[in-house]
């Protein structure tokens, strides 16, 4: 077994807490919106200029005009703010977000993170992710504990260093795969450490899908 979509989501809403400014990236990350607790108050924040999101919104709610950085349809609240993405990125660059939780294609051991592009496809470019990996005071990256190929192959996402184009160096301080849940220790020699496994996974089979270096805090 491993963790949903949703479950990887509500997992990643654990790492908010009350009063914090976050930034939400496209794919699962924006699904944390529908997990935030009950009572907590977290503001989110989009580079194209809005603050204060409310859910994703459900099929047949969209609204078209609404949309975040990733173009996807979101939901206001009567609290949401717009302003200029200049302004936007100015609160990104100047360390004002407590917290970006963004998609991966690959992870190292040291917190390098690879989330924009792979040689040879089309891409829309890398966006926000390099500020927001450089400015944010904390990264949590959620992503497939793997990549599957058309062919039914499979490559691993975490990695001893990432051989992808970097978004950025050393900036990763937690990833939720649908395997488990590791810290990265980016600064320091404590390097990737397991601190959880998802419903019915065993470790084994996290090292057998995995070819970073990792340590584990499970007893």
């Amino acid at each position: 077994m491993a963790w949903t979509r949703e479950q990887m989501a509500a997992r990643a809403a654990r790492e908010l807490e009350d009063g914090f400014y976050v930034n939400l990236g496209i794919g699962i990350p924006t699904l944390v919106s529908n997990y935030i607790p009950e009572g907590m108050s977290v503001q989110l924040q989009s580079e194209n200029g809005m603050l204060g999101m409310g859910p994703f919104p459900y099929e047949g709610e969209e609204d078209p005009d609404l949309i975040n950085a990733g173009k996807q349809t979101i939901t206001a609240l009567p609290t949401t703010s717009y302003f200029s993405s200049a302004d936007s990125f100015g609160m990104i660059r100047g360390g004002h977000i407590d917290l970006s939780i963004l998609g991966a294609m690959q992870v190292a051991q040291n917190g390098d993170l690879a989330n924009w592009m792979i040689p040879g496809k089309m891409v829309k470019g890398m966006g926000g992710a390099m500020d927001l990996v450089a400015g944010v005071k904390r990264v949590v990256v959620v992503m497939e504990h793997v990549a599957r190929a058309k062919d039914g192959t499979e490559s691993a996402k975490l990695l001893a260093s990432c051989d992808l184009p970097l978004t950025g160096t050393q900036v990763v301080d937690l990833v939720i795969t649908d395997l488990g849940v590791f810290t990265i220790d980016k600064k320091g020699s404590g390097g990737m450490r397991l601190i959880e496994l998802a419903d019915g996974v065993t470790e084994d089979e996290i090292r057998a899908k995995t070819d970073a270096h990792f340590t584990t805090a499970l007893g």
